[in-house]
């Protein structure tokens, strides 16, 4: 922060539009860093002479998850604290507010989603509500821009009412002995400060409130969810993945960018020398390793975080929380983890990111063990299906079999041995909305550019390490020293060595591989089932070492090759005994 200026901190319960709010206040100057220590995001950006932070979305100020955590300890240091609180859900949010007020920092209280709350026939006398409070009050509509002038006003002109340290820190966030007795007494000021501030206006029934309550209904919802899950398959796996990307790869990357990366480089370099092959040759780091960020890893950044945005603005992602939750606590998962393991049949590498939405490390580790290991892409499942479809519906359902198989295994297994326990599904169910264009677009084009700032280094290393084993030769004598694995332990041909090897830089060139192999009905399976379960691909393996860390990232590494090598040699034998 330069000097002279002050942090100015965005704090809220999740789901009540804090988001909309950060863009509305600073545009697409926003940094987004991970908080020291956690992999929980902390964004910020200029306000003027200040610093904005945006805090992670917690219903109290304790210490039970990372992101309370944070949030207390980003709080506890802010000069201008701004609640946003969202008018429907008012009894809930003041908690929070209360909390803050306590801690004897100015507070600023963003009304946020009066317009939803008119809809639904009632209103909130913010100015009673700011004279209960002791703070200011301004409605506001954050995705429409309503009312963010003033709110950005008077967070300027709010000052520290004395110095010194908060006066309610050690009472209100410090002190379990007395938690359950001030949870209490908070939770009835709440109550009581909602009801005096709440009147009821003239409505009718709207669209969106009676949408709201199909989509968690017992029948309505599943069908319901499984429209939005398609929909977002066919946006990611079919339109992004399939077609964009395949304009960006051959018609740009192919087409343009790489035939003149090669003779820029071969005017500078002799063919064949170590610079050259390092540089532009087959996998070198500008040809394959920038030219997988522009024409492959950009596009499903851009519609995977396009995709995202409208499940949070549309207010319908905490519902596909609530209808999944169920079938993944056995897991060690709750319903939030429904929505990465849905994307990633589109791309597992930006799956991984969306695992940042669970609650604690322990599950995010399990849904990104799972997604590298059993869930294969689009363009994966695209050669899967050309080879397994024309040996009939009795080998597509063993190879949905031999995947639900080690998903299951292994969510049961790691939820058992890994440390600690989920958390819980706490969702509030915020109101049905149309996501407002202008947000949605800003906010994708901020995440976009961030997450290839940050992992494009991770690509072009990649890229470096795979150039410099072709170039020394290693590549070639793979197959003679995995021949006792592939021939002998799977039952497929030595040349398979080099399809895995491909596998690991782009999971469907490794199938692709397979699939020119001739293989039989039973090989097919086999092999079908091995390089889905194989090692992630370079661009995968790269955002897990940057989401998980190196630790975790080569965990799962490992463990993904010997599943896949184990489960696909059971299985051959298994069809051995069968007679195919």
């Amino acid at each position: 922060m330069s000097a002279g200026g002050r942090r100015i901190v965005l704090a809220g319960n999740p789901n009540v539009g804090k988001s909309a709010l950060f863009n509305a206040l600073t545009g697409l100057y926003v940094e987004v860093s991970n908080f020291p220590g956690t992999t929980v995001e902390i964004s910020s950006a200029r306000l003027g002479p200040d610093l904005l932070l945006d805090t992670p979305g917690v219903y109290g100020l304790s210490s039970f998850t990372d992101e309370e955590r944070v949030a207390r300890d980003v709080i506890l240091t802010a000069d201008v604290v701004i609640d946003v609180v969202d008018a429907v859900h008012l009894e809930r949010d003041l908690f929070l507010t209360l909390q803050l007020t306590e801690l004897g920092l100015p507070v600023v209280v963003a009304l946020n989603m009066v317009d939803e709350l008119a809809s639904r026939g009632l209103a909130v006398d913010h100015l009673r509500l700011a004279e209960l409070l002791g703070v200011a009050v301004f409605p506001t509509v954050a995705v429409r821009g309503r009312g963010i002038s003033r709110l950005k006003y008077a967070a300027a002109a709010a000052t520290r009412p004395r110095d010194g340290e908060p006066a309610g820190v050690l009472q209100t966030v410090e002190d379990p002995g007395n938690r359950e007795g001030l949870y209490l007494e908070r939770r009835r000021r709440a109550d009581a400060i909602a009801r005096q501030v709440r009147r009821r206006l003239p409505r009718s029934p709207s669209v969106s409130s009676t949408l709201a309550g199909l989509t968690i209904h017992p029948w309505a919802g599943p069908a319901i969810l499984g429209v939005v899950l398609a929909g977002l398959y066919y946006l990611i796996g079919q339109v992004v993945a399939q077609r964009v990307v395949d304009f960006t790869e051959k018609t740009v990357v192919d087409g343009y960018f790489r035939p003149m990366v090669e003779a820029a480089v071969a005017s500078l370099f002799a063919p064949g020398s170590l610079a050259g092959s390092l540089l532009a040759g087959e996998f070198g780091a500008l040809t394959m390793g920038l030219g997988y960020l522009l024409g492959l890893i950009l596009p499903l950044v851009t519609g995977f975080y396009l995709a995202l945005g409208v499940l949070e603005d549309s207010g319908y992602l905490p519902r596909v929380a609530v209808l999944a939750d169920r079938a993944l606590v056995r897991l060690g998962l709750n319903g939030r983890a429904i929505i990465p393991l849905i994307l990633g049949f589109g791309c597992v590498t930006m799956a991984t990111v969306t695992t940042r939405i669970l609650s604690t490390r322990r599950e995010r580790t399990i849904a990104t063990f799972l997604l590298a290991l059993t869930i294969p892409c689009s363009a994966q499942l695209g050669v899967i299906a050309s080879i397994l479809t024309p040996l009939g519906p009795g080998y597509l359902a063993a190879y949905a079999a031999a995947m639900l198989g080690p998903f299951a295994f292994f969510g049961a297994a790691l939820d058992r041995l890994l440390p600690g326990e989920s958390y819980p599904l706490l969702a509030e169910l915020p109101p049905l909305r149309v996501p407002g264009l202008g947000n949605l677009l800003r906010k994708t084009a901020s995440r976009s550019y961030w997450f290839i700032r940050e992992a494009g280094s991770l690509f072009i290393i990649g890229a470096l390490l795979i150039a410099s084993l072709q170039y020394l030769g290693v590549l070639g004598r793979v197959e003679n020293w995995l021949a006792p694995v592939t021939e002998g332990w799977l039952g497929l041909p030595r040349e398979a060595a080099v399809a895995f090897l491909m596998g690991m830089i782009r999971r469907d060139f490794g199938a692709a591989r397979l699939l020119a192999l001739g293989l039989g009905p039973s090989g097919s399976l086999v092999a079908m089932v091995t390089i889905t379960l194989f090692v992630p691909c370079v661009a995968s393996i790269a955002v897990i070492l940057k989401e998980r860390g190196g630790w975790e990232g080569l965990v799962i590494w490992v463990a993904s090759l010997l599943t896949a090598f184990s489960w696909g040699g059971i299985i051959h034998r298994l069809l051995s005994l069968g007679g195919g």
